[in-house]
């Protein structure tokens, strides 16, 4: 996988840095495992807007992924490495010995023709692809998509280039360390599949114009400084002025402070799970 420049023939590839990925399946998606999926826009069940500069964009199909990885003990063959336009990493496109197929997260240097295995048994080697109980996976060994409760599917590590690595076992929980730095436990009995996630330089890739973030769904963002203060509290000022009229904290237009302001709440059940907090420092239990 290379980044690819183009030679600038219209303004909107000057910039342009695209993703070479002759790897990918030109194939259409299989049919069985793909279907509509609602874009809300941004909107709650009332229509109205909650989640500002959302809307628009390519039509696309939704790929059912496998985050659970329940069929234990079946090996399967890797048909396809496929590109999903609903999130940033690439699927690969399995089949079981039954002939089923299934849509996983691809792991990095994973090929076609590979074969991925869901197992509870403790392994001597840790292949590319396998998922296992965080308790059978030894430390130092770099996961993804993980589960945050046992059975409840992978919700953890699973943008394109991330991981998580296993620090050490105790007890019954399993210390990992999260992809923004956190050190915290979670159940031994938690769900992984060992490897990184696909598509490395994904963020390394730039859109070279304002219409590819449209294609995307991405609305236009305007930042509050340039607004009015009717608009916006950081609005308003004599040219260019930091903070609207006066020198107050960066606010969103509800009030809510922006930055520095840390959100978690203190009476989170989970709190008690975190040794170290992102930003290096141990957690503080209240």
């Amino acid at each position: 996988m290379a980044l690819k420049t183009i030679r600038p023939l219209t303004p909107g590839q000057r910039g342009l840095i695209r993703n070479s990925q002759p790897h990918l399946s030109e194939n259409n998606p299989e049919k069985s495992l793909t279907g509509f999926r609602h874009c809300a826009k941004g909107r709650n069940n009332n229509g109205r807007i909650t989640t500002r500069r959302r809307g628009g964009g390519h039509k696309k199909l939704y790929r059912s992924i496998d985050f659970r990885r329940a069929r234990v003990e079946v090996p399967a063959v890797v048909l396809s490495l496929e590109y999903d336009p609903n999130r940033t990493a690439h699927i690969a496109l399995i089949q079981y010995q039954d002939g089923e197929k299934a849509y996983i997260l691809a792991p990095d240097t994973l090929k076609v023709g590979d074969t991925v295995l869901s197992t509870n048994k403790i392994v001597e080697r840790f292949d590319i692809g396998y998922s296992m109980p965080l308790k059978n996976i030894a430390p130092a060994t770099y996961i993804h998509a993980i589960e945050m409760a046992p059975g409840a599917g992978a919700q953890y590590a699973r943008s394109a280039g991330v991981y998580a690595q296993v620090l050490g076992q105790e007890g019954y929980r399993t210390i990992v360390k999260m992809p923004s730095g956190e050190q915290r436990y979670l159940n031994g009995e938690c769900r992984a599949t060992i490897g990184i996630v696909s598509n490395l330089d994904h963020s390394n890739a730039t859109l070279g114009k304002a219409g590819r973030n449209r294609w995307l769904g991405k609305r236009p963002r305007v930042r509050g400084m340039v607004m009015n203060p009717v608009d916006h509290p950081n609005g308003g000022g004599q040219g260019k002025s930091k903070g609207g009229g006066g020198r107050q904290h960066p606010e969103s237009p509800w009030g809510q402070l922006a930055k520095g302001f840390p959100t978690r709440q203190k009476g989170k059940a989970s709190n008690n799970d975190i040794i170290v907090r992102r930003n290096g420092k141990k957690f503080k239990k209240a």
